[in-house]
């Protein structure tokens, strides 16, 4: 991958009612290139939005790929990777580090009626998660706009080390950081 193609990551840190979004510009050969952030509802259902809102304030039309942490965010807050995509008119990636059965048996313990009904027709739209080995490790990959095969790619050359593309890992500490602030 070329060094200048650019990604922006997305993820979060969250207590209590609301979560701080994070997204940062980064490009292929590791260079930080612009911040945004965001915020959304925990247990809510506005992250597709949030998400959408804090692309368009980073206002980089060079961003060729939308990175996220995960799809339920801000506790099962679900990301509509479909309605994200073509909002910002980009390749979308989620990646989440566990393996698991899926989120079905969590959101009907955790939810009733329209609100489980609703997170849970989100959820099943979303593409299936695809195993990608990264250094060794494995992360889960759905992809919206790309070739599962174009995702892995993706993901493989903005991970440098470890098993967390950097545009994730640096949001990650982003949304920490901005999270910290907020509440003192």
């Amino acid at each position: 991958m070329k060094p200048g193609v650019r990604a922006v990551g997305v993820a979060e840190s969250f207590r209590e009612d609301e979560s701080t979004l994070a997204g940062v510009v980064v490009r292929a050969n590791r260079v930080v290139d612009g911040f945004s952030f965001g915020t959304c509802t925990v247990g809510g259902s506005d992250v597709t939005s949030a998400v959408e809102r804090l692309y368009d304030r980073l206002g980089r039309e060079d961003v060729q790929f939308v990175l996220v942490s995960g799809i339920a965010l801000a506790w099962y807050n679900v990301l509509d990777m479909h309605q994200l995509s073509a909002a910002v008119d980009r390749p979308v990636v989620s990646v989440t580090y566990e393996d698991s059965d899926g989120l079905d048996d969590a959101i009907r313990e955790a939810f009733e009626g329209d609100a489980r009904d609703e997170r849970l027709a989100t959820y099943r739209a979303q593409p299936a998660r695809t195993p990608v080995g990264v250094n060794g490790e494995t992360v889960y990959v759905r992809a919206v706009g790309v070739s599962t095969a174009e995702a892995r790619d993706v993901v493989r050359a903005f991970t440098p080390e470890g098993g967390r593309p950097e545009p994730l890992r640096v949001a990650r500490m982003a949304a920490r950081a901005g999270d910290a602030l907020r509440r003192d």
